[in-house]
């Protein structure tokens, strides 16, 4: 997963001064797999889980996004359609800004591309990590390490216990993202609770130890 400080604050003014406003409700598509290549999407605010559909009915969950973050701008780079669904996880803000116009920002302005092609393969060297890893590791340590980076990169803070951090996404949502079945990821939970790095909370997952499960998984 992309880091959420791939633009500096100039350059995210930039893409939101080209774009319109607009929130989704929890639930709610903000750009859905198959669909043409128009716009690109800047999250301002709340989270977006980006899931793919398989050919036998699974879905899997790719990634989660937040804040600072772009949504559709490789179909729109490329013209391709959609390659994949981002939904709401909470209440979601953000600019919405015509591909035309983005691509005219990036022409105009050399080191607002380089940061979206830095994003971009940094998602790509993501993405070839989390393939290389399912092969490598058993399912607890995956589950482990995709906690461990949700939880750096967009967990909330919890004052209970202190320095504890609110993971809010579903169990479902976490076994598609380390490519495990749920069955398999409540096993794994359990051994991550009797070591003390989680607590499972209703809707979602409070990880009392960062830093432990980070040296826990390796991540």
């Amino acid at each position: 997963m992309a880091g959420h400080d791939a633009f500096t604050p100039e350059q995210l003014s930039l893409i939101h001064g080209a774009g319109r406003g607009r929130e989704w409700a929890r639930g709610e598509a903000v750009v859905s797999e198959g669909a043409p290549s128009t716009d690109i999407v800047l999250i301002e605010s709340g989270l977006v889980k980006i899931t793919t559909e398989l050919e036998n009915g699974y879905t899997s969950v790719l990634a989660v996004r937040g804040p600072g973050e772009l949504l559709g701008e490789l179909s729109c780079l490329d013209g391709r359609p959609r390659s994949a669904t981002a939904t709401a996880m909470e209440t979601v803000t953000g600019s919405i800004v015509p591909g035309e116009r983005f691509r005219r920002l990036l022409a105009a302005h050399g080191s607002l591309a380089l940061a979206v092609l830095r994003s971009v393969a940094a998602r790509l060297r993501d993405s070839d990590r989390l393939r290389a890893e399912h092969g490598a590791y058993p399912a607890v340590v995956r589950i482990a390490r995709v906690l461990a980076v949700m939880a750096l990169r967009h967990g909330v803070r919890d004052e209970e216990p202190p320095g504890g951090v609110a993971v809010h996404v579903s169990q479902r949502e976490l076994a598609g993202a380390a490519g495990t079945s749920r069955e398999t990821l409540v096993r794994a939970f359990a051994t991550l609770e009797s070591e003390g790095l989680i607590v499972r909370r209703r809707g979602y997952t409070l990880v009392t130890d960062v830093e432990g499960l980070r040296g826990w998984s390796g991540a």
